[in-house]
């Protein structure tokens, strides 16, 4: 039987109906619990039985592990491997390590003053609004020096403000001017805030942030500046065995993540990610300090960002260069399995080719896409830790369903040019 037999015959049950009542538990195993099974007649792994998977959506992996896999190989790409792709914050982790990485350099005091004083070098897409209203919040330090955010708590919520509202204190808008398909600047700013260190006193601050974030219990927040944050991050049990079990069916494993890449490495090391297999935000070095100059992707100024993520799958994995790496490649230089949980993993995860797993957290054109679910390979699952609520009303796919370019919303097309109808949401 193919793949595309396989799963049209398990794409059968949708993901509106499949696994009514399951529920969603998400505790680590206990100490010597098997965390994933042999198939007999393969001797290969398979998913670890876990209530944290949604209907048959395990079942659905595995059939397709079963039929792309090869048991025991060595996962390449260059290989003629299958592909599998994996969002990092709030898909393979509960929260976000971007923010974990900024909350803690802005509580010990370890972000730098842009070295010519001029703000507007830390991002080309900074209004002149918030470039004086950081200049004036955070005047008392010195150019290219760490600055007292720790003490300085004007300096610090000003930062604060432009990172997480995407505005100034006084409510000016802090970024403009950017397509907003292949880039979002605040995730970029917080990578380009980096600057000035090197990449191994920078490694070191994101171990003491991840340390922090994991020690902390569940639900914590922590004071940042003069307001509250989240302070607390979770590896999901069930992403890290999927992992493992994608590599043990020889699968090439890797990230495409839109937190900046020295972070993201620190954090996917754990489950045995090589820096190679780590595709995030990248800033370009002087010697081994980090600038705020960004690595341009398809000729241009873009991040790990919807299509953005296109385009750094299609340079770094399959070569693809130019503006030719923003548009969708046959199927040979794509990936097979994709996993997701936000409207910037939208593009790559529709150009995987066999499954495509969504985490649901009612972002709604990456929500519309799943449960129109055109050619049925989309896989719809709960969080598995503190799922969302399912949403009351329809998500607005045929006027809010699509992120144009200049960050307005539009109606969502399916491919042959036909508007996607509201969707119910039914997976939570």
């Amino acid at each position: 039987m193919t793949v595309r037999a396989v799963l049209s015959l398990l794409a059968a049950t949708t993901v509106a109906v499949a696994g009514c009542g399951a529920s969603n538990e998400s505790a680590e195993p206990s100490a010597g619990t098997q965390t994933g099974t042999e198939t007999p007649a393969a001797n290969c792994r398979t998913l670890a039985e876990n209530s944290g998977w949604y209907g048959d959506n395990r079942d659905r992996i595995d059939a397709m592990l079963a039929e792309l896999g090869t048991c025991g190989a060595d996962g390449s790409v260059a290989d003629g491997a299958p592909l599998a792709l994996f969002d990092w914050d709030n898909t393979v982790v509960k929260n976000d390590i971007g923010d974990a990485t900024f909350f803690w350099m802005v509580r010990n005091g370890k972000l730098r003053a842009p070295a010519g004083g001029d703000w507007s070098t830390t991002s080309p897409y900074l209004t002149p609004q918030a470039t004086a209203a950081l200049g004036k919040a955070c005047a008392a330090t010195t150019p290219g020096q760490p600055m007292p955010t720790n003490t300085d708590l004007g300096c610090a919520d000003e930062l604060l403000s432009v990172y997480t509202d995407g505005e100034t204190r006084a409510d000016e808008p802090a970024f403009a001017g950017f397509n907003a398909r292949r880039f979002e600047p605040s995730y970029a700013w917080a990578a380009q805030m980096l600057a000035g260190w090197p990449e191994s006193e920078l490694t070191g601050f994101a171990e003491a942030a991840r340390k922090e974030n994991l020690d902390a219990p569940e639900g914590t927040e922590q004071k940042v500046g003069s307001g509250d944050e989240t302070g607390w991050v979770r590896y999901y049990p069930q992403m890290r065995d999927l992992v493992e079990t994608l590599r043990a069916n020889g699968f090439d494993v890797r990230i495409i993540s839109a937190s900046a890449e020295p972070v993201v490495r620190v954090w996917a090391a754990d489950l045995g990610f090589t820096p190679d297999k780590v595709m995030g935000v990248r800033t370009e070095r002087d010697g081994d300090v980090l600038t705020s100059r960004l690595v341009p992707c398809g000729g241009e100024t873009a991040i790990p960002y919807i299509e953005g993520k296109r385009c750094r799958v299609n340079e770094d994995v399959f070569g693809v260069k130019g503006p030719a790496a923003f548009e969708q490649q046959a199927e040979p230089k794509r990936a097979a399995f994709g996993a997701g949980d936000s409207d910037t993993d939208v593009t790559f995860l529709t150009d995987a080719t066999a499954l495509r797993l969504v985490l649901n957290r009612n972002k709604t054109e990456l929500m519309c896409t799943a449960y129109d679910n055109s050619d049925g390979r989309w896989v719809v699952n709960p969080m598995f830790i503190d799922p969302k609520k399912k949403q009351a009303d329809p998500y607005e796919c045929t006027t809010e369903g699509y992120i144009e370019p200049s960050g307005k919303d539009a109606p969502l097309h399916r491919p042959d040019g036909s508007v996607v109808p509201d969707q119910q949401d039914s997976v939570s």
